[in-house]
């Protein structure tokens, strides 16, 4: 299966001056665990994730005031929509992150996600269980 497959299309892309907050409430909205920050300015194409909002809180930073720049991920390992997910799954593990963009032609075009990866093979491996 690949990741074109399992990736949620569905993408909450936001600009780098977002609060946390907003992000956050639109994170929330959207039930999604990651949001593309689109910095066509600076950075270009990064990512928040609910642990980047989650870390900042616990540090006491203001989540009214913290603009969502200085949380974003910008060294992205990006995924390309014909990777494999044993590829995908293999580029999560090794970075310790649990979101992949997924971009087509330079333009983010998806997400995937561990729980999407499980999702996607929860079912293989309960057949294969089955059969044997």
């Amino acid at each position: 299966m690949l990741v074109r497959d399992a990736m949620s299309t569905v993408v909450l892309t936001i600009g780098p001056t977002h609060t946390l907050r907003q992000a956050a409430a639109l994170m929330s909205a959207r039930r999604v665990g990651a949001a593309v920050v689109l910095d066509p300015d600076g950075t270009g194409i990064g990512i928040l994730t609910e642990r980047d909002v989650l870390n900042a809180v616990g540090l006491g930073q203001n989540p009214d005031t913290e603009p969502t720049h200085a949380h974003t991920t910008t060294d992205v390992v990006f995924a390309a929509p014909s990777w494999t997910l044993e590829e995908a799954a293999r580029a999560m593990a090794h970075g310790g992150f649990r979101h992949l963009i997924v971009l087509d032609r330079g333009e983010p075009i998806g997400i995937v996600s561990v729980r999407d990866i499980i999702r996607c093979w929860a079912p293989v491996r309960q057949q294969m269980t089955l059969s044997h």
